[in-house]
């Protein structure tokens, strides 16, 4: 209790309170726009918060989180676009609202829905975190091993992407960390002589080029919306029914909990969650005709739930170090680098910080709403920013933020040997997402691997002869047969 107060007290003060704020408009801002997310709004502040106290960092980005999933639903619901793809089944509903001329009943309720979904699924992840903490460091490195593999194959097998295709991203994030010294033996790799290359590729100068100036190019490449234009839309303000909130008590608490599982499992995320509630409450209701023509409950359902996941996938970033997709994997990389050992771990290292990160969540969740509901008016104003304007000035505060991270023009060159990687990767439609959870497991992949070679008395039978290790491979070995199973039956069956 006293590590919660003391994160409380931190955040009181007016700095802290500012970068919050900061933190939570610019996500929201970012993940309303079509084409730009949370994501990016992240990896544009990561290298800036190498310098910055650990404390500070940690609620600046948690702050952009919570805010780039909650954005949205502006896109959704004001041009029929998700401004994330977490928000894809708000349009269904949503974007009815604005073509009949009431947007502001949709956003209402929306802005609600995320706070709902957000603030109680951290407050449950502050508790289950805790839980599996605590079985999480009784476990070896054979297990530890066993179970990243385990979480990088499921979600290539859960992902909607071919999975030779994701198997070939993920080896290449693998093989990408190989780069430089050895975490066990420190002997130099791959650095062809270059002193550049003993420390790798930052993840700063990685994610630039894979994750953010290849979606910006290859939007600004497409061309769309990139005059700035949006058709004026009449928003009164913010205004919810107390009856709509009553009428759907049910139905938030439901996709609550769809969220909050469903943001457990790598690999799924707010996206499923958010179909995954939009159809259980379609199939649920008395009325499923309504759905798709302008139903508060599904408005309701999908907003909760994508919220909801967040919650779901803090617990196993937090408790095993293990991020469950590209965004988590940012932060992740962030606490990293601020040297928090992010695992099991961090609650008896660290407490300190990690009721931080619930706390700075929650308020930022907190600062979001408030923001939605004074400034909601301001909404349509954010899709007249042409874009030809606005990339520009991303990318050279991308730039910015990679070259004072480690000072070196070397990183700045290879950011854009990475960008034109990036683009290569989307042509031969390979997914980023192995690759760059690879790229963020890999060093602890290894070493675990590694050390339980050395550990373990029996060699490489030590991963089959721990039950933990061993179900695990199995599971791998299921989730990687599973595909060519399918289509072998098929045949048959046909």
């Amino acid at each position: 209790m006293n590590y919660m107060f003391e994160a409380l007290a931190f955040l009181c003060q007016p700095m802290i309170l500012g970068n919050a704020l900061f933190g939570g408009i610019t996500g929201l801002v970012l993940g309303a726009i079509p084409g730009l997310s949370g994501g990016m709004a992240i990896m544009i502040c990561l290298p800036l918060t190498f310098g910055m106290e650990p404390r500070l960092a940690i609620v600046l980005l948690m702050s952009i989180y919570i805010g780039g999933i909650s954005g949205g639903y502006i896109g959704s619901i004001l041009l029929g676009i998700p401004g994330t793809v977490n928000s894809l089944a708000t349009v269904y509903d949503g974007y009815e609202f604005t073509k009949k001329g009431y947007p502001t009943r949709a956003l209402s309720v929306a802005a609600v829905a995320n706070f709902f979904g957000t603030v109680p699924s951290l407050l449950v992840a502050m508790f289950l975190s805790q839980v599996i903490a605590r079985w999480a460091v009784k476990l070896g490195p054979a297990e530890y091993f066993s179970l990243a593999v385990f979480a990088m194959v499921l979600v290539i097998a859960l992902s909607k992407e071919d999975m030779a295709r994701g198997l070939i991203s993920m080896a290449l994030g693998l093989a990408l960390t190989t780069i430089g010294i050895s975490p066990v033996s420190a002997t130099k790799r791959f650095t062809f002589g270059f002193t550049n290359l003993q420390g790798g590729f930052s993840m700063a100068c990685v994610m630039m080029g894979l994750f953010g100036g290849t979606l910006i190019l290859m939007e600004y490449a497409k061309n769309e919306r990139g005059d700035g234009t949006f058709a004026d839309v009449k928003i009164e303000g913010f205004r919810m029914k107390i009856k709509d909130f009553t009428s759907n008590i049910v139905n938030i608490v439901r996709s609550f909990f769809i969220g909050l599982l469903v943001g457990f499992m790598p690999g799924m995320g707010g996206t499923i969650a958010n179909v995954a509630a939009y159809s259980i409450a379609k199939n649920s209701s008395k009325e499923p005709e309504k759905f798709g023509t302008g139903c508060i409950d599904g408005v309701w359902a999908p907003e909760v739930a994508n919220n909801a996941s967040i919650g779901g996938a803090v617990i196993p970033m937090i408790a095993l170090g293990i991020p469950g997709d590209s965004t988590t994997a940012l932060l992740l990389s962030a606490m990293t680098v601020q040297g928090l050992t992010v695992g099991p771990l961090l609650f008896t290292t660290q407490t300190s910080y990690v009721y931080l990160i619930f706390i700075a969540g929650i308020f930022a969740a907190a600062c979001c709403l408030l923001f939605q509901v004074l400034g909601m008016k301001l909404f349509p104003a954010l899709f007249k920013i042409p874009y030809h304007y606005l990339y520009p000035i991303i990318l050279v505060c991308s730039f910015v933020g990679i070259y004072s991270s480690n000072y070196s023009f070397f990183e700045l060159a290879a950011s854009l040997v990475f960008i034109m990687a990036g683009v290569m990767m989307r042509y031969f439609r390979m997914p980023q997402g192995p690759f760059i959870l690879a790229f963020v497991l890999g060093p602890m992949l290894e070493k675990n691997f590694r050390n339980a070679v050395c550990y373990a008395t029996n060699g490489y039978w030590t991963f089959f002869t721990s039950p933990i290790a061993c179900v695990l491979l199995l599971g791998t070995a299921v989730l990687l047969a599973y595909p060519w199973l399918v289509k072998a039956l098929t045949k048959k069956t046909l």
